[in-house]
């Protein structure tokens, strides 16, 4: 996602569900259900922006499970799988200060305390104990590494400034 856009990515559609057209979701939101308040979507798919109206879903098992609006038969649903799920950004709930959206992470360029430009941030990944931000060297970064740097707010991460789409962390530039 750029920092321009106007949606965020919020889950993908991963595989068809039962042969009534339901769809499993794989969820970025917390709780997973959280995809589930957001009704009006949409669907990236082979380079093509398709609207998608959430007519239910649920939590099935570890992941959740939903029917789109006008698909009711599996082969339709199939045709889904591998779809981006995007909703307006101005439709997520506003963050307690201090916590923050993955796209408003994304872009940002990181430095060390020492004021070293490390990259900027590309991507993060979830590890299950906690996220970690993919940086990636720039023009103007100490040397051209990809970095993995845990997202640990106050140990790791000193310093989130989004107005100038700068972050300080606290890494060794040699790790």
């Amino acid at each position: 996602m750029t920092k321009d856009s106007q949606e965020t990515v919020i889950g993908q559609i991963t595989s068809v569900f039962g042969v009534k057209g339901w769809l499993k979701v794989y969820s970025y939101t917390d709780p997973k259900e959280g995809i589930l308040n957001y009704p009006n979507w949409t669907l990236i798919h082979n380079g093509q922006r398709i609207p998608a109206k959430l007519e239910e879903g649920r939590r099935q098992g570890q992941g959740i499970v939903v029917r789109l609006k006008g698909i009711s038969d599996r082969d339709v649903a199939r045709s889904y799988c591998g779809a981006d799920i995007q909703v307006p950004i101005s439709e997520l709930p506003e963050l307690p200060e201090g916590e923050y959206y993955w796209h408003q992470l994304e872009g940002l360029t990181v430095f060390t305390v020492d004021g070293q430009c490390l990259g900027r941030v590309d991507h993060l990944i979830e590890t299950g104990s906690n996220d970690v931000l993919v940086v990636h060297a720039t023009r103007e970064s100490i040397d051209q590494r990809e970095r993995l740097i845990p997202y640990l707010p106050d140990q790791v991460v000193k310093q989130v400034q989004l107005e100038e789409s700068a972050m300080t962390v606290d890494w060794d530039p040699e790790f």
